[in-house]
């Protein structure tokens, strides 16, 4: 047992709980029952010894004792379980309304007051604990009201253990924890450390402890520590050299995992799982950004973020000019870069552009090579492509290359196929095109398109089960998903398919609840949300639409603060305070 045994100094000094802190039912304070009946507890003096004369505290014995039991016709009742003289405090309570509870009685006399359902009495051994919670004995505590089905407690106990977790994990009782109770702490969100080193150099203590018996479950553990979001340098130095770590090829995965998130900054959208979540203690959150767009009147410059988890709306710095049907990547160093559009008088852009958001500031790139608006961009292994698109006059097929260190532009190898308004990802080390308009009605096709780096040569994969233009595509999960777009010449689509990079098959997954072209698109914590898009001519949604791969359904969960379509989306970690300073 992880308190102290009983007798020893856990707690503070003595509480006497008056009535007015117990009120109960005057009738249950006097004996009211037809004929009394004897009540035994524990004893080890033999039959008859440390009887008392039972008085009705509880519904539960109300009823063992009027209903048709075999109790109700026993002039002696053992309860088992319960100590003599834990008996006699609940007796004295059924007869005075006090009880007087001590560090040396508090865990007996909650278990027999649980046991007996004397509830009045039960919370007040729970409220004593509760006062004299601290790093030494929260973690006993929470168990012991876990064992009791003390629910209030047990929460807060292991509130003030996640809230207080690195005293917590000094103290004896951590080392004592089970793996799979040290699992409920250390996977927990609401853990808070100021670093993710902490958790792992006290699950590393823990270990240490009884590494023999603990070895076979170390990496169970190891699991719900985020190493992805340890220093490099930590890494490498204290979690790679310790012996259970290298013994361990589960261990090995997960170190594995780790190094290929600091060491390809620009695919950790594509390699985002529970462990690359921050605590919500490490003061930042992950948010979408929205970026221009037009509604049914103007051209818009605005960029804004948002919370998906509070459903707050924030401002950020304007863009420069008002722009839509561009394109916006994020870079695995958290800054955004912006390019191409279509300006309000129509014409084509060349700008890019770098967002700033420490400073909140938007600073002027080199320029791509030719114009384009209606273009596809993507970030693949620390370069920015620049996809297809509209010239002014034409479709190009032509595709450059941006370097984010020389700050300059390539051509490369050009598409198959000329297209305006395709959706493009990169997955894996590959950029995929899918789909795109290539008539003068707009109408899009099925084609998908995948260029990889190495060999700068395209090939033409299987095609989408429907074709599509001014659709939105994103990575969950290792599949690329293909979300709304124009699918003829009459028709939005509210449709959705997904790409399986292993097989080269499209499956459809359940439609989004409205129709929308040229939606924006970002993945945050394994969900899609879609915000934005066109119903139809002159039809401009505000709403947000959020997509759970585990259930395959899509919720409206929130608004943008206006309608738009053709704005661009992508997720940015953020300070956590500065979604506080606007609604």
């Amino acid at each position: 047992m992880l308190l102290a045994p009983i007798g020893q100094s856990i707690l503070g000094a003595e509480n006497s709980i008056p009535t007015n802190r117990l009120p109960y039912n005057s009738r249950q304070r006097k004996p009211s029952l037809d004929s009394d009946s004897t009540l035994s507890g524990d004893t080890t003096d033999g039959p008859g010894a440390d009887e008392y004369k039972f008085v009705e505290t509880s519904h539960s014995q109300e009823a063992m004792f009027t209903s048709k039991l075999a109790e109700s016709r026993q002039s002696m009742v053992a309860v088992n379980g319960v100590e003599p003289a834990m008996m006699g405090l609940l007796l004295e309570y059924a007869y005075t309304s006090t009880v007087t509870i001590t560090r040396s009685n508090v865990q007996s006399l909650l278990s027999a007051a649980n046991l007996l359902q004397v509830l009045p009495v039960r919370d007040a051994a729970c409220l004593y604990l509760e006062r004299h919670m601290d790093s030494t004995n929260c973690v006993g505590i929470h168990c012991f009201a876990e064992t009791h089905a003390c629910t209030d407690l047990q929460l807060k106990a292991r509130l003030f253990t996640l809230r207080n977790f690195w005293d917590v994990a000094h103290g004896e009782e951590f080392l004592g924890l089970s793996a799979s109770k040290l699992v409920e702490f250390v996977s927990s969100d609401d853990l808070e450390v100021e670093r993710e080193e902490t958790v792992f150099q006290s699950v590393i203590r823990w270990y240490n402890n009884n590494p023999e018996s603990r070895r076979p479950e170390f990496h169970k553990v190891l699991e719900y520590v985020r190493l992805p979001l340890l220093s490099p340098y930590f890494l490498h130095d204290c979690v790679e050299g310790q012996l259970v770590v290298r013994q361990s090829q589960e261990a090995r995965v997960l170190i594995e995992e780790a190094k290929r998130f600091h060491l390809l900054p620009d695919r950790r959208m594509e390699l985002q799982s529970p462990r690359t979540k921050p605590r919500k203690s490490a003061g930042t959150v992950q948010v979408i950004v929205a970026v221009g767009g037009e509604d049914d009147k103007v051209v818009l410059r605005s960029v804004e973020c948002y919370d998906p988890v509070s459903r707050q709306w924030r401002t950020l710095a304007c863009l420069p000019f008002a722009v839509s049907k561009h394109g916006l990547v994020a870079s695995g160093k958290n800054t955004l870069y912006l390019a191409g559009g279509e300006f309000p008088d129509g014409s084509a852009s060349r700008s890019m552009w770098r967002y700033d958001p420490i400073l909140d500031v938007w600073q002027e790139m080199a320029p791509m090579l030719i114009p384009r608006s209606e273009l596809g961009l993507a970030m693949l292994d620390g370069s920015v492509y620049a996809v297809g698109g509209w010239e002014g006059s034409y479709r190009l097929d032509c595709v450059e290359r941006y370097d984010l260190d020389s700050n300059s532009w390539h051509f490369i190898t050009p598409m198959k196929m000329a297209v305006t308004s395709p959706a493009v990802v990169a997955h894996d080390g590959m950029l995929y095109v899918t789909g795109g308009a290539v008539l003068e009605d707009g109408d899009g096709i099925e084609l998908v398109q995948r260029y990889d780096p190495r060999s700068n040569t395209w090939t033409e994969l299987a095609p989408m089960l429907i074709p599509r233009s001014g659709s939105a595509a994103c990575v969950l999960d290792g599949h690329i998903y293909v979300v709304g777009g124009w699918h003829a010449s009459t028709e939005n689509t509210n449709k959705v398919e997904r790409y399986d990079v292993q097989t080269n098959t499209w499956e459809f997954k359940a439609p989004m609840r409205e129709r929308r072209y040229r939606p924006g698109v970002a993945v945050v914590d394994r969900h899609i949300f879609v915000l934005g898009g066109e119903e139809g001519w002159d039809r401009y949604h505000d709403t947000i639409e959020c997509y759970s791969p585990d259930s395959d359904t899509w919720q409206l969960t929130g608004e943008m603060p206006t309608s738009r379509s053709w704005l661009s989306c992508v997720p940015l970690q953020v300070k956590k305070a500065s979604m506080k300073e606007e609604s």
